[in-house]
């Protein structure tokens, strides 16, 4: 008889040699043995194509819903006498404004997406390729839209006032906000928003995407977002972004759910999120809004987040229209453009024509102004921005181990 080394149970001598042969194979690791870092992870969920196409859709939307607010849903364009209009918009198109009081609820949306997108184009890159892939994507058609809406401004002054020529060279490094400068359009305060979000996820990214990674990073997050009103900590409230936050935890979750598959653990983010998210479109109708309702802004907000669990579920997989790139390409430079020049144009002509015609006519005029810019700015300056910074950074490898 042959003793079996790990038990001390006897092995008849006929099957010796066989046991033999398998203690001779390498064994596999025990699960008890693994260290922490290495133990069993969420399993990555492989779907078809990289692209999610029907996000690009909602973005376009989003887009759209915040210039049809810009133009007539604020409570700027319905007061008697205002600059856009002359008189108030809910008296030129009653419906119209009913409908484009919430359309600013797109500006949380793109929060949301900017959670979800930012988390899975950066999943697997280094730092480095974090860094040159929001400046290409970011700046481009940004430095256009400053000089385009400038140019605006100049040519028909009147109803926007025009910064001097510091403030819009200072536009242009998109850190405005920083230095207490105002932005040359008011739609810019949201790249701040995303600017820091940016920074924060960048200490992930050094670190290494992971699942557990990016949890912990949301809950951090959230509790500092969540402190950062009464803590009177100025610094705490500009790197905690409380207005903000909650939006792009969302998208992070969002996402996890979308690669790992979804568990209660992410629920509970996305209950919380939506929780803190309702809280702050309250905040934001009584402060800034004061057109549209509560409920009607929670209603759609949950609406959205509803249909990302769709998509991030992948119900909605099957949806690869390839004009839905397009559509994509075209959200930010028309999200950057349509607000100043747009109602500067609306206060030229708006007794031209009937006031919907009119809304219709300058959003189509800026969707193709938006798909020129894409095709003709944004595509060969991202580029060339993306040679230089690879070579500069190229440069500096060389340099340190030199």
């Amino acid at each position: 008889m042959v003793r079996a080394a790990d038990s001390g149970t006897s092995i008849p001598e006929r099957d010796a040699g066989r046991a033999v042969g398998l203690l001779k194979r390498p064994l596999p690791p025990l699960a008890a043995t693994l260290p922490a870092e290495t133990a069993p992870r969420p399993a990555t969920r492989v779907r078809p194509g990289g692209r999610l196409y029907v996000i690009d859709g909602i973005r376009l939307l989003a887009a759209l819903m915040v210039a049809v607010h810009h133009y007539a849903g604020t409570w700027r364009a319905d007061r008697p006498g205002n600059l856009i209009w002359d008189r108030p918009v809910s008296d030129l198109m009653p419906t119209v404004f009913r409908f484009a009081s919430y359309g600013w609820i797109g500006v949380e949306i793109f929060f949301v997406i900017s959670g979800f997108v930012i988390c899975m184009s950066c999943w697997g890159r280094t730092p480095r390729q974090f860094f040159v892939s929001r400046v290409i994507r970011l700046y481009p058609a940004y430095w256009f839209a400053v000089l385009f809406t400038t140019a605006v401004l100049v040519a028909v002054p009147g109803v926007w006032e025009r910064l001097r020529l510091r403030e819009i060279l200072l536009n242009l490094t998109m850190l405005q906000s920083g230095s207490a400068v105002p932005n040359v359009d008011g739609v810019y305060w949201t790249l701040w928003s995303e600017l820091r979000f940016y920074l924060l996820f960048l200490v992930v990214v050094a670190m290494g995407l992971t699942y557990r990674r990016v949890v912990v990073f949301c809950c951090v997050w959230g509790a500092a977002a969540m402190l950062a009103p009464v803590a009177d900590l100025p610094l705490l409230e500009l790197v905690a972004n409380p207005e903000g936050a909650w939006y792009f935890i969302a998208g992070l979750a969002l996402y996890l759910m979308h690669r790992f598959g979804q568990d209660l653990l992410l629920w509970g983010i996305l209950a919380m999120a939506w929780l803190m998210g309702q809280l702050e479109l309250g905040n934001r109708i009584e402060e800034v809004e004061r057109v549209s309702s509560w409920r009607g802004s929670v209603a759609i907000f949950t609406v959205f987040l509803l249909f990302m669990v769709a998509v991030a579920l992948g119900h909605t997989d099957r949806i690869r229209w390839k004009w839905l790139v397009t559509a994509g390409a075209m959200t930010y430079p028309l999200y950057l453009i349509h607000y100043a020049a747009g109602t500067t144009l609306i206060n030229c002509f708006h007794d031209t024509m009937d006031a919907r015609l009119l809304v219709a006519v300058v959003i189509a005029g800026f969707l193709v102004l938006s798909y020129l810019i894409h095709r003709l700015v944004e595509r060969p300056v991202s580029r060339l921005l993306k040679r230089g910074l690879d070579t500069s950074f190229a440069r500096m490898r060389n340099a340190g181990n030199g």
